[in-house]
C-alpha cells in the first residue's frame, strides 16, 4: 500500500483556512542588524549576559519586540532557550516575553524535537496564562506525531480545541488522523474527524480519505462509502484513491462480486483506473486464485499503456506458489524480464522459497548466484528457507556455512531461523553444536523461544544428559518464557525414560497447576510411565483426567496400557482393553498387536496368538 500513501500525500487541502493567531509584525531593515547581533553574541560570546544588555541597552526596542524574530531564524534550541532564560529574569516589564513570543519559541523547540523542554515551556505559559499561537501548537502536535508521540498529541489536539478554543490547522489534524488509523485506533479517529468536520475549515479531501483508508482496513467498507457520499460536494470530491481504498476494503473482507462491481462501476464513470488500482484487483484474484482472471488484468493494463511494476509479478508468483502451483523459475523470470520489469530480490526470495518447499536446493542455490551476479543484495529472507531445508535434509555443515554468511554479511538469523538450524543439528545428533548456536543467538539479542528449548531438551533426553535439560528448563523458567505443553511431555517422556517417575508426577501436576493443557501427547507421556512401573490404576486414573479435560484417548493411549497389561501378566484385562479400541474404531499398531502376541505366548497359547491377532 506505499503507493497508495504515496498517492493520498499528494492531495492537496481544497482550501487553506485563515489562522486565527495574531500575524507578525513587520520586519523593519533595522531590526536585521539587531537579530544578526543578537544570535552572533548568544553563539559566540563568553559573557553573553553581559554584551545582550550592553547591545539591548544601545537600542529603543524591547527584548519581546524582536525575540520572536531570533527564535525564528536559530537553529539550536540553545540559543532560544538562553535568551528565553535571560529574558524572563529581566526586571523590566516591557521585556516580559509575549504569547506570541513563546510560542516563536516552541515552533523551534518542536522542530528539534526537545520535547522536554517543549513540556515546560506550555507548563510555563499555562501558569502566566499566555495562550500558544494556533500555529505554534499546530506545529508541536505536528511534531510529536512525527516521532510517534500520539496519545500526547491526542491531548494537545484536544487542549487546543476544549480550552484555547479554536483547532489545530488542518495539516496538524490530518498527521494526527492518519496515525491514529496506522495504529488501528479508528473509534478515536472517528471521533477527531466528527469534531474536525464540526468545525469547518478543518478538515480536507484528505482527510476524508484517511478515514475511508481507516474504515476499509476494518472492513467497514460500506462506512467508508457512506462517509463520501455524506460530504460529496461540501469539500469532498472523491477521486480515484477514494475508490483504490473501497476496492482494496472490499478484497479484504473477502468480497469479490463487489469488489468487481465496484472497480468496473469506477470505470463507467469515467475514473482512469491506475497502477495501484491494478495492483489491488491482481493481488486480491491472486488470494482467490482466479489467475485467469489476472491475465485478463494484465492484459487490459498493457493495452491502456501502463507499466506492470515488479510488486505486482511479485504478488503474482508467490500466490502460485502459495497455491502449490508449479513454477518453472526460468520461464518464471523470463516472463518478467520480456514484459520489461527487473526482478528485484523479493521476486528471487519468492522463488527462493517455492525451490526450498519443493526440495530442490540446487535451483534455490543457483536463485542466489543469480541474484548476487545481478547486483542484488541477499538478505535473511534469502538464506533461511535454504538453511531450513539444509537442516531437514540433515545437511547442516552447509547450513551452518550459510549461518556465516549471513551474518558475515551483516543479516542476523531471527528466531524462526535460528530455531531451523537448532533443530536440525539437534535431528542430525549435533546437540553439543546446537547449544553453542544457542549461546551465539542469546549473545546476538535474539532470546531463545519455548520451542527452540524444547528441541535441545529432547536432545539432550536422549543422549541420556537429563541433567543438562533440567538446566535448560530451569534457566527457561527464569527467563519467563511460559511453559507449554511440548516442553512438558519432552522432560516427562525424558525422566520417566531414566527411571525418575516421581520427578516426572511432579513436572506433570506443575504443568496441570500452572493452567497448562497438557494435551494427548503430555497426558500419553505420564500414562506411559505409570505403565512402565506397573501402575495400572494410576494409569487408567489418568486416562480419566484425559477424559475429563475434553482429550479423547488415541491409538497410542490403549496400546500403551495394554502393553502395561501384559507385562503384568494380566492378558485378561489387555483383550478386554482392546475389545474397547476395536470398537471405538481406533486401529490397533504394530505395538498392540506385539504386546498381545507376547502375551499369548507367556501363557503358552501360541495357536491362540496365531488364531485370533
Amino acid at each position: 500500500m506505499s503507493k497508495m500513501n504515496t498517492l493520498l500525500s499528494r492531495i492537496k487541502p481544497l482550501h487553506h483556512p485563515q489562522p486565527i493567531s495574531p500575524s507578525p509584525i513587520p520586519f523593519p531593515p533595522h531590526f536585521k542588524i539587531l537579530v544578526k547581533d543578537i544570535i552572533q553574541i548568544l553563539s559566540t560570546h563568553p559573557h553573553w549576559q553581559n554584551s545582550l544588555e550592553t547591545r539591548f541597552s544601545d537600542c529603543e526596542t524591547p527584548v519581546s519586540g524582536i525575540a520572536h524574530f531570533v527564535f525564528d531564524r536559530v537553529r539550536d534550541p540553545e540559543l532560544g532557550l538562553k535568551l528565553y532564560e535571560w529574558a524572563s529574569k529581566r526586571s523590566d516589564v516591557n521585556d516580559l516575553l509575549d504569547g506570541f513570543s513563546c510560542s516563536s519559541l516552541l515552533k523551534l523547540l518542536a522542530r528539534c524535537r526537545v520535547f522536554v523542554e517543549v513540556e515546560n515551556l506550555l507548563e510555563t505559559m499555562k501558569c502566566k496564562a499566555l495562550a500558544p499561537t494556533r500555529e505554534a501548537l499546530s506545529f508541536v502536535i505536528s511534531a510529536y506525531v512525527d516521532s510517534g508521540l500520539v496519545n500526547r498529541a491526542l491531548e494537545l489536539y484536544h487542549i487546543a480545541n476544549d480550552i484555547h478554543n479554536y483547532p489545530p490547522d488542518v495539516i496538524a489534524c490530518n498527521a494526527l488522523l492518519n496515525a491514529l488509523i496506522q495504529q488501528k485506533k479508528v473509534e478515536i479517529a472517528r471521533k477527531v474527524y466528527e469534531e474536525m468536520v464540526k468545525r469547518d475549515g478543518c478538515w480536507d479531501n484528505y482527510s476524508v480519505c484517511i478515514m475511508v483508508r481507516g474504515l476499509c482496513k476494518e472492513r467497514n467498507v460500506e462506512e467508508g462509502r457512506k462517509l463520501i457520499n455524506d460530504r460529496w460536494g461540501k469539500g469532498c470530491i472523491p477521486d480515484i484513491v477514494f475508490y483504490n481504498a473501497l476496492v482494496d476494503g472490499y478484497w479484504k473482507r473477502g468480497d469479490v462480486e463487489r469488489a468487481n462491481s465496484l472497480f468496473k462501476e469506477l470505470k463507467m464513470k469515467g475514473f482512469l483506473p491506475t497502477t495501484e488500482t491494478y495492483g489491488i484487483m491482481i493481488n486480491g484474484f491472486c488470494k482467490n486464485r482466479s489467475f485467469k482472471a489476472v491475465d485478463r488484468l494484465l492484459v487490459e493494463m498493457k493495452e491502456r499503456g501502463l507499466d506492470v511494476n515488479v510488486q505486482v509479478y511479485n504478488s503474482i508468483v508467490d500466490a502460485q506458489i502459495k497455491h502449490g502451483c508449479k513454477i518453472e523459475v526460468r520461464k518464471t523470470l523470463r516472463w518478467i524480464f520480456e514484459n520489461g520489469c527487473e526482478p528485484d530480490i523479493i521476486t528471487y526470495n519468492t522463488l527462493i522459497s517455492g525451490s526450498c518447499r519443493d526440495g530442490n536446493v540446487h535451483e534455490a542455490e543457483q536463485l542466489l548466484e543469480h541474484a548476487i551476479k545481478r547486483g542484488l543484495s541477499p538478505n535473511k529472507l534469502s538464506y533461511t528457507p535454504l538453511i531450513h531445508v539444509y537442516c531437514k535434509q540433515g545437511k547442516c555443515v552447509r547450513a551452518l556455512d550459510l549461518f556465516f554468511v549471513m551474518t558475515e554479511q551483516g543479516h542476523p538469523l531471527d528466531l524462526v531461523a535460528y530455531g531451523a538450524l537448532v533443530h536440525g543439528l539437534v535431528a542430525a545428533g549435533e546437540v553439543d553444536v546446537a547449544l553453542t548456536v544457542r549461546d551465539k543467538m542469546v549473545e546476538r539479542g535474539v532470546l531463545p523461544d519455548a520451542n527452540v528449548y524444547n528441541v535441545l531438551m529432547n536432545g539432550l533426553c536422549k543422549k541420556g544428559r537429563l541433567s543438562a535439560a533440567k538446566l535448560l528448563f530451569v534457566e527457561m523458567l527464569h527467563q519467563n518464557i511460559a511453559l507449554d505443553a511440548f516442553v512438558s511431555a519432552t522432560l516427562v517422556d525424558g525422566f520417566i525414560r531414566h527411571g525418575k517417575l516421581d520427578e516426572a508426577k511432579k513436572l506433570f501436576e506443575l504443568t496441570i497447576a500452572k493452567g497448562v493443557d497438557p494435551g494427548v501427547v503430555g497426558y500419553n507421556a505420564m500414562i506411559k510411565g505409570y505403565c512402565k512401573f506397573g501402575m495400572m490404576n494410576d494409569a487408567l486414573t489418568c486416562v480419566q483426567r484425559m477424559k475429563d479435560g475434553d482429550h479423547s484417548p488415541d491409538e497410542f493411549t490403549y496400546s500403551t496400557i495394554i502393553d502395561g497389561y501384559v507385562k503384568q501378566n494380566d492378558l485378561r484385562s489387555a483383550l478386554k482393553l482392546f475389545g474397547q479400541m476395536v470398537k471405538q474404531k481406533y486401529m490397533p499398531n504394530v505395538v498392540t498387536y506385539t504386546s498381545l502376541i507376547n502375551g499369548f505366548c507367556r501363557t503358552g497359547d501360541s495357536s491362540r496368538a496365531e488364531k485370533d491377532i
